[in-house]
């Protein structure tokens, strides 16, 4: 990584300031001859004609929704920024999901402020940081200019792909802290525009429109469920690139299927929506296994649970519990297809006007079932449901919602979310699971140490359901059929 010339101070924070020079960099300084020819001599690349960006049309319709719920305030939805890693070096940047949701725009800095006007509207203006500055040095003595990061839009050219007026975002903090009237931010994104808004905004308005935001994102949009099925189509391709490389796996580490699958998405996608959990043997009975250091042997399960995020940041989440020699023992195969069975009930109960928390019941009933004819809990089954009893095996909820977060709509309350009702346009996941932990002495040793999940991604339709990831087979013996072809 080239290391010469990168400033220390950011350079929203002095536009026209003179770069400094890192501490230990090999250039003493820049000669003004040097300067001179740095600041000319450069074509203009400045893009013509440029076309809105396809969400542009669903983004602001949304706008106008949020435009309408809070009239007469000011709203700020920043997108957040840099954060770094280890002394000069930053993680990649992930705009937060509020903003991109109504701008469609990723980058850094950027702000959305939507200004009231007339009686109940708005006007929405994105801030931005423009190009780097060519005059004063910046986009080549930059840490974070155009030729060591590279290009951005212009604001010009931002305003023709989004469909937003745009603004320089450097002094808006200034303008904001010098603002009347009500104020409402998404926190915990931007600290130096919450800093500006201290004496003008409180916690609980604040939450009123984070909670808002997470609300509206409960029923997507045609564009959102095409991007959705996009990324589940990428996911199902990453799935079975892991599959043709389980041999190369067991000769190394879980981290082989970790980075399998990572290359499948940042091909087709922008990343993967989570840290993938790669679970092999015993590891797959930890929930949130993404370590993946562990050791992958011929006659264990693997546990895969990924997703390929879409270059618009929805995600997909799908697991499946697969034999990594290709073949479940009778054992295995006895606990897979009671998850099986456990799911199939709960997929069923996904339907306009269920319930959000039917499909969790029935699929826990299947598995309190399982459990009882076992002998593992003791019945009657609406007792071992009423006391909570399966949960020691079960552990976590049966779904969530799914969309540009993995947990989408998180913020949302609890009587608009699992106490809610099912519609169309909502997308879900149902992911029921069996663990039995290594160390459980109340199973018989054959138990120890088996996980399986099955997850799939759910849309709710006008008629009942439609599976995103019926791509990938679920039934135990179709999983190996599938493994079989695969391997060839």
């Amino acid at each position: 990584m080239a290391d010469e010339l990168t400033p220390e101070t950011p350079e929203e924070e002095q536009p026209q300031k003179k770069h400094k020079q890192r501490k230990n960099g090999l250039y003493p300084g820049v000669s003004d001859e040097l300067a001179e020819s740095m600041r000319t001599g450069w074509a203009d690349t400045e893009l013509h004609g440029l076309e809105p960006i396809a969400q542009a049309e669903h983004t602001a319709a949304r706008r106008a929704a949020l435009s309408a719920r809070f009239p007469g305030d000011r709203l700020v939805v920043p997108a957040g920024r840099l954060k770094t890693r280890s002394n000069d070096t930053e993680y990649p940047f992930r705009a937060s999901t509020e903003y991109a949701y109504l701008t469609g725009d990723q980058t850094e800095n950027g702000v959305l402020v939507l200004e009231p006007s007339g009686e109940s509207g708005h006007t929405a203006t994105v801030y931005l940081l423009p190009r780097s500055d060519r005059e004063n040095g910046e986009f080549w003595l930059s840490g974070q200019g155009e030729l060591w990061v590279g290009r951005r839009h212009s604001l010009t050219e931002a305003e023709q792909l989004l469909g937003i007026p745009a603004k320089d975002v450097r002094k808006l903090a200034e303008e904001l802290a010098e603002a009347e009237g009500p104020v409402r931010v998404v926190r915990g994104h931007d600290s130096v525009i919450e800093t500006a808004l201290t004496d003008k905004v409180t916690k609980e308005r604040d939450e009123e429109l984070r909670v808002y935001l997470s609300e509206a994102r409960a029923v997507k949009d045609a564009f959102e469920i095409g991007e959705l099925q996009k990324a589940v189509d990428s996911t199902v391709r990453g799935f079975e690139d892991v599959v043709k490389v389980l041999d190369k796996a067991e000769a190394t580490s879980e981290r082989y299927i970790e980075g399998t699958f990572f290359l499948r998405a940042r091909v087709e996608g922008n990343d993967v929506g989570y840290g993938s959990i790669c679970a092999a043997g015993p590891h797959a009975c930890t929930l949130h296994w993404v370590r993946n250091d562990g050791d992958v042997r011929s006659g264990d399960l693997l546990l895969l649970d990924a997703g390929v995020e879409t270059h618009s940041l929805y995600t997909a989440d799908v697991t499946r519990t697969l034999p990594i020699n290709g073949a479940y023992t009778d054992i295995q195969r006895k606990i897979y297809d009671a998850v099986y069975e456990s799911q199939e009930a709960g997929i069923a109960a996904v339907k306009p006007g269920a319930k959000f928390r039917d499909f969790h019941d029935a699929s826990q009933h299947v598995l309190a079932e399982k459990l009882v004819e076992w002998g593992l809990l003791e019945g009657p089954v609406e007792r071992v449901l009423e006391l909570g009893l399966q949960r020691r095996w079960t552990l976590h909820g049966t779904g969530h919602m799914l969309g540009m977060d993995v947990h989408d709509c998180a913020a949302a309350r609890t009587e608009a979310y699992v106490d809610g009702t099912l519609e169309p346009g909502m997308c879900l996941t149902v992911e029921p699971g069996l663990y039995f932990q290594a160390d459980d002495l109340t199973v018989p040793e054959e138990y120890r140490g088996i996980g399986v999940r099955i997850e799939d991604d759910i849309l709710v339709t006008e008629d009942g359901n439609r599976n995103l990831s019926a791509g990938l087979p679920r039934a135990s013996a179709d999983v190996e059929a599938w493994m079989a072809r695969l391997k060839g």
